[in-house]
């Protein structure tokens, strides 16, 4: 039989000395419990709970100073984010998650377009912020 805990759940992934005190109240409780109670976890539009331990075991390395590879991130299927990128088949340029999740960008934000002579210009509605795609990366 399984237990339910029913306490306190972080709604963000707390990270930090956050992280560590958190980790440490929980020793008693299964990892997953711990990660879910920590903010790892991402819950369908079905309701289904999915924790996501990876991130968690992450963020506690980072917290406790040993970032595996902090100037590489994947894109959830695999490949490493790099700074080029090609045109579809159907003329197509995708910007891939890595790089919206860095910029902290969420759906429905938007940009103005502007092309150069070799580079496209995004500039973001609405922000001071400019960002750039061209080939200097």
């Amino acid at each position: 039989m399984r237990k339910k805990y029913m306490t306190e759940v972080a709604t963000t992934p707390l990270s930090g000395k956050e992280l560590l005190q958190k980790v440490k109240e929980l020793s008693d409780v299964p990892r997953r419990e711990r990660a879910r109670r920590c903010g790892y976890y991402t819950e369908a539009k079905n309701g289904k709970v999915r924790v996501n331990l990876t991130d968690f075991y992450d963020a506690v390395l980072s917290a406790k100073g040993v970032p595996l590879d902090p100037e590489r991130t994947k894109d959830g299927r695999g490949r490493e984010a790099t700074f080029r990128v090609s045109v579809h088949k159907n003329g197509q340029i995708v910007i891939g998650s890595s790089y919206t999740q860095k910029m902290g960008l969420k759906p429905g934000d938007e940009f103005e377009i502007k092309l150069g002579y070799k580079h496209i210009h995004l500039k973001q509605v609405g922000e001071g912020d400019d960002f750039d795609m061209d080939d200097d990366n």
